[in-house]
């Protein structure tokens, strides 16, 4: 278990303000199952959701700066969660999976060109001696703008995103998994989401996040939920 339990470039759990967040979202917590309900609690709904955060640099997803933040897309946030899920002696490790999703915002699908959401990440956390799967990507406030209960985790049951959202209608489909890893895998990511989107797509985002130092001047939070 040793790898999933060491610090990283991007797990970087040893920073001050990772342990700071571990240690105020733990609070008096000494079970490990308690301990990571708390912390999926924390990065679900202190880490906002934000799929236009940047993507392209191992630094985009290091867990310290997304707390920084405040905001990010489902990986950097799963990261997080891995991150200080190891800092607490709980093994951990980067899960991902292809998505479609059925519930988005009509700026988002044209940003994407797509409904399908290639390496969305969740966290695979070691708990009572099996690996159980959380995924904090979608705050409260979010998940309630979009019509769906925010996604909850026991520390016990597999915890991934609502097949439908409260009127029945689809929400999120899982259509391959491509495995779990001690670390982020940013460079495959990046290189499959090239593959899905379109290099000349992906350039642009990255030239739009430069322009912006590295913001893309878009809040997912304010835009036209479509179903």
């Amino acid at each position: 278990m040793d790898e999933y339990l060491a610090p990283t470039g991007i797990l970087d759990w040893e920073h001050p303000r990772v342990l700071d967040f571990a240690r105020e979202a733990v609070g008096g917590a000494v079970d490990p199952v308690e301990k990571a309900v708390r912390l999926y609690r924390a990065v679900r709904d202190r880490i906002w959701y934000d799929p236009y955060s940047p993507f392209y640099l191992p630094e985009h997803y290091r867990a310290s700066e997304v707390i920084r933040r405040g905001r990010s897309f489902c990986i950097p946030k799963a990261a997080l969660l891995c991150a200080l899920a190891r800092s607490q002696g709980i093994p951990a490790r980067i899960g991902f999976a292809t998505v479609k999703n059925h519930l988005a915002t009509r700026q988002l699908l044209d940003y994407l060109g797509s409904n399908v959401f290639v390496y969305h990440g969740y966290t695979a956390l070691f708990l009572e001696g099996r690996w159980v799967k959380a995924t904090p990507a979608f705050n409260r406030e979010l998940c309630l703008r979009h019509g769906t209960d925010p996604l909850e985790f026991d520390g016990r049951s597999d915890s991934l995103l609502h097949p439908y959202n409260k009127d029945r209608e689809k929400f999120m489909e899982y259509l391959a998994y491509h495995g779990e890893y001690a670390d982020v895998p940013v460079q495959a990511i990046v290189e499959a989401w090239r593959e899905a989107y379109g290099s000349q797509r992906i350039q642009g985002w990255i030239q739009e996040l430069e322009r912006g130092g590295e913001s893309s001047g878009r809040l997912f939070e304010k835009e036209d939920v479509v179903s």
